[in-house]
């Protein structure tokens, strides 16, 4: 694991009022006291200016005429740490903290060491520790190393713990981030694989491979699994649904009419078993829009907004219909409630700002287009990257026309 490197004043200036007192303490002589005073004041000059080389061989000098200060070594630990000298920087640190126990950094920075080693076993109370450190920037490096040294000891339960503390702590941290995702996959890896050993022919291990599947893309592989649940359970809720939608993928890279027939038979027999699935209701509706039967559509989407009044998608495919059966009076309320639901759906913006201009309100019309272009100028990621892989409540998002800017 590679971290950006220790900050080094913040942690080093504790050291420094203390240690000039303590060489001080320990020489008699005047002259001499000064001049390990001007080493001590050369070394904090090599280190603030990022000379790190200049500032060890500094300190080094001062640790030969004085062996018994734990500053010292605990400031030459902190720089071969800085250096990613770890071999180095463990002896001095354990040096620190055996002449002076109370130094919390030291051994903050000893443990860290150490499982960068490999070490982990022995890291492990030291990070502990560290991680409950007040220091923010210690707390964050140990508990980054903690996730790595409880994974390396298969301890998966104390690194997910660690994870979910850091993901309190650090919300909108990259490093906390990036690390937090492959301890989590990791173990919701092994939890699944837990899963086919203990009870491989139960539903609960069907209904995990088709949604990896479906999450692939393996169609085909994805609604034999579906269907396998189906045969053991056949009313378990949310399965129709997730066969609807897999069906429903299949057909829009083969363009099969029986599988968009087939996804909304599963879609209907969702709705028998759970009449207060919005989703299922949303899906058939946008299946019979697409296709211009937008009697039909209406129905649905209004079944769906029924269950589910906040139904952002559902209102914008409403409005659509309802804008195609000549209806724009009914569809313009439809359109602003979706921008109250999310003012940063662009769609919203672009049909609203044509609906407006249809009922002849061009300064409103202007208005929305102006909010449709700035948020599509500042689009910087595709839109199907914000979707996750695979998620429960997936649905079919309502698109820009092919008519609309890109």
């Amino acid at each position: 694991m590679s971290f950006a490197k220790v900050k080094l004043p913040p942690i080093i200036y504790l050291y420094a009022l203390a240690l000039i007192a303590v060489v001080a303490a320990t020489h008699r002589a005047g002259a001499q006291t000064g001049n390990l005073e001007q080493q001590y004041a050369d070394a904090q000059r090599a280190l603030a200016e990022g000379k790190y080389s200049d500032a060890e061989q500094a300190l080094k000098e001062l640790r030969e005429s004085n062996p018994a200060v734990a500053e010292i070594h605990a400031n030459l630990g902190l720089i071969y740490f800085q250096e990613k000298k770890f071999e180095e920087a463990v002896p001095e640190l354990r040096q620190a903290l055996k002449l002076k126990p109370s130094l919390a950094n030291s051994a903050a920075l000893l443990a860290m060491s150490l499982s960068e080693l490999g070490h982990y076993t022995e890291a492990v109370p030291g990070l502990e520790k560290g991680f409950h450190s007040s220091d923010s920037q210690i707390k964050r490096m140990c508990g980054l190393q903690l996730e790595r040294a409880y994974s390396a000891l298969k301890n998966d339960n104390k690194a997910v713990e660690v994870a979910l503390q850091l993901s309190r702590l650090y919300p909108n941290d990259p490093e906390v981030l990036y690390h937090n995702g492959k301890i989590f996959g990791n173990f919701a890896f092994l939890s699944i694989q837990q899963l086919s050993r203990v009870a491989p022919e139960s539903v609960w291990t069907h209904q995990a491979a088709a949604e990896a599947y479906e999450s692939q893309s393996s169609y085909n592989s994805a609604i034999t699994e579906y269907r396998q649940v189906l045969a053991i359970q056949p009313q378990r809720p949310g399965v129709h649904y997730r066969l609807g939608r897999t069906l429903l993928a299949r057909s829009r890279e083969t363009s099969s009419v029986e599988d968009r027939g087939a996804a909304i038979e599963e879609f209907e027999q969702e709705l028998k078993i759970d009449p207060l699935n919005a989703s299922a209701a949303y899906e058939i509706g946008e299946i019979h829009r697409r296709a211009g039967e937008f009697e039909d559509a209406q129905n649905y989407f209004e079944l769906a907004l029924k269950i589910y009044p906040d139904f952002e998608e559902a209102h914008l495919g409403l409005a659509a219909t309802l804008t195609y059966l000549r209806k724009p009076q009914l569809a313009l309320p439809h359109l602003q409630k979706a921008a109250s639901l999310n003012s940063e759906n662009e769609v919203t913006w672009y049909r609203l700002s044509q609906l407006e201009r249809t009922l002849g309100n061009s300064e409103e019309a202007q208005r929305a287009l102006a909010k449709f272009h700035e948020l599509h100028e500042h689009k910087t990621v595709p839109e199907q990257a914000s979707e996750p892989l695979f998620s429960p409540e997936e649905i079919t998002k309502q698109t820009l026309e092919e008519s609309a800017p890109q």
